[in-house]
């Protein structure tokens, strides 16, 4: 069958209309929103809220107390919040400066006087009396035997400590840090403090650049004076000080 000009006509009719459908369909989908797109609108257009000042003035905001209340009220509620932690993070810091001058300041005093000391002994009584100055049970020094010259002559085989007996702390509570702040069990404490009395909690710093030297102690009878995540910084430097004291008295092995 021919077409004639007017059936192409009407078939181009019959074919055109579900396209217009299909066009005006997809102008009408409608965009859902999400947060996502509302804050990607509100950041590339800056001026909607000068545009729609009356409509952010009549805004309510949900609040867990008071209902609702306006977004300038929520605003100057969340700059208050804001001054408040800023407040108290500028006297957190002014604490910690205070307490760092202090323990610099004793840090001092201590080193003034461990210079003075006559002999090895001395120092240890110096370092007891500083400890318990601070409400401390004392201070303990051990010198690890195959690092110094303890053997007779010398005067000072009470400081020392075999590094085999000493491997069981070091891998418990050490492994690869110089300094340990916490609880020991019973056989730990009857090596490293044989006295009997209660300890609660330590502090424990490896002496030398490589931590082979030796280690001090501190020791407290409360429990949590010494806990994980405190700052070693005074212990550290007291232990960097000490083997150039103790060098005094005692002589390095090669």
């Amino acid at each position: 069958m021919t077409l004639t000009p007017k059936n192409v006509q009407s078939t181009n009719k019959k074919t055109s209309v579900p396209r217009k459908k299909s066009i005006a369909h997809s102008k009408t989908k409608k965009i859902l929103l999400n947060d996502e797109l509302v804050s990607d609108y509100l950041i590339q257009n800056p001026d909607f809220f000068i545009r729609h000042a009356k409509q952010i003035e009549e805004m309510k905001i949900p609040h867990p107390v008071r209902g609702v209340i306006s977004l300038s009220e929520w605003q100057l509620a969340r700059q208050r919040n804001k001054i408040r932690q800023l407040e108290s993070e500028i006297t957190l810091l002014m604490e910690h400066a205070c307490s760092n001058e202090q323990l610099f300041e004793s840090l001092m005093r201590l080193q003034n006087e461990l210079l003075l000391a006559s002999d090895l002994n001395d120092l240890l009584a110096k370092l007891n009396q500083w400890a318990k100055s601070l409400g401390l049970v004392g201070a303990y020094l051990y010198l690890f035997d195959n690092k110094w010259q303890l053997n007779i002559p010398s005067s000072y085989r009470h400081f020392a400590l075999s590094t085999d007996k000493f491997d069981f702390i070091r891998v418990r509570h050490l492994q690869y840090n110089y300094q340990y702040l916490g609880q020991l069990n019973n056989t730990e404490l009857n090596l490293l403090i044989p006295e009997k009395t209660y300890i609660g909690s330590v502090a424990l710093s490896l002496l030398g650049r490589f931590g082979d030297l030796g280690v001090l102690v501190f020791a407290s009878r409360n429990p949590n004076h010494y806990q994980t995540g405190q700052g070693t910084l005074l212990l550290e430097k007291i232990s960097e000080m000490l083997p150039i004291l103790i060098n005094r008295w005692v002589i390095r092995k090669n």
